[in-house]
């Protein structure tokens, strides 16, 4: 059977009332199905349909308007982390309830959905405008694009913090950053230079990788496939497994989920923080896509 033609020859849009009653879009496309909450503009899912789901979400996710959610692809901005100077972890973004202001479904094509973040004191009322695009087909396209529209310097971090989903955390691989210097979370942000052609995982793996632009591939022979992360407008990779102890000492993960998620980040984050002068605008892209596994 054709997969492709036996998929419904146009895009199907439906609106939701989501878990915890966050409101919700349900897309599907004849390639794949995704679904998108305004809570956060988090992209929950997304799914070729002759594939298990490319994104992973935590079945102890809390779906609640004060918490983000733990899955999926968060938005983080305007910071990462949790600097000392600055309330909460990973910006306010990802709990914020962002506008739907466009969806564009041609007839059996892609769909586009375009979302903003509403104006608030922390962005000058106004003064920073921040859009998301999303794009469905046969891969997930993202782009979180930000305005200064002040008459003064806007300094921020942005990251697309995105959950993979992968078969089992012990076979699996991650290439194309090697040669990079990358600062190690566990250690105290410690300085250090990645040596090896892949990244294996035996244990809590934090790190921010800098000044890279290059793709990476997660390599998964569990699921057999291969996943390649391709980005713009980001000079920041970030690399993440929790292991045992800290998906235990999380209220919103399973203790054994970290078994099957890695998250693959792209952002600018640290020494790769952006300062956009007067009238400026930069774009964060990334395009996430699944080959099988040679």
């Amino acid at each position: 059977m054709n997969t492709l033609q036996s998929q419904p020859p146009t895009p199907r849009i439906t609106f939701l009332e989501g878990r915890g009653d966050l409101p919700m879009l349900e897309i599907t496309t004849r390639w794949s199905t995704a679904e998108i909450s305004l809570h956060g503009a988090h992209v929950t899912h997304f799914k070729r349909h002759d594939e298990p789901p490319l994104l992973f979400l935590s079945q102890c996710s809390r779906f609640e308007r004060t918490a983000p959610i733990r899955g999926g692809i968060p938005i983080i901005f305007p910071w990462f982390g949790k600097p000392a100077d600055r309330p909460g972890q990973h910006g306010f973004a990802r709990t914020r309830t962002w506008a739907l202001k466009e969806i564009h479904a041609p007839a059996d094509g892609p769909v586009s959905v375009r979302l903003t973040l509403p104006p608030s004191a922390d962005l000058g009322e106004g003064q920073v405008n921040v859009e998301y695009l999303v794009h469905v087909d046969a891969a997930l396209t993202a782009e979180l694009i930000v305005r200064n529209n002040s008459t003064h310097p806007f300094t921020f971090e942005n990251c697309l913090h995105t959950y993979f989903t992968v078969g089992d955390i012990h076979a699996v691989s991650v290439a194309g950053l090697q040669g990079v210097h990358y600062l190690d979370q566990p250690t105290g942000f410690t300085p250090r230079t990645e040596t090896d052609a892949v990244i294996r995982f035996t244990g809590e793996v934090d790190r921010a990788y800098l000044n890279t632009r290059h793709a990476v591939e997660i390599r998964d022979p569990a699921l057999g496939r291969s996943i390649r992360v391709e980005k713009t407008g980001s000079d920041s990779t970030v690399v993440w497994n929790p292991w045992i102890a800290k998906a235990k000492a999380m209220p919103d993960f399973g203790d054994d989920e970290y078994l099957r998620t890695v998250c693959v980040e792209s952002g600018n984050v640290a020494d790769n923080r952006v300062t956009l002068a007067p009238g400026e605008r930069a774009a964060l892209q990334i395009k996430l896509s699944s080959a099988p596994l040679k």
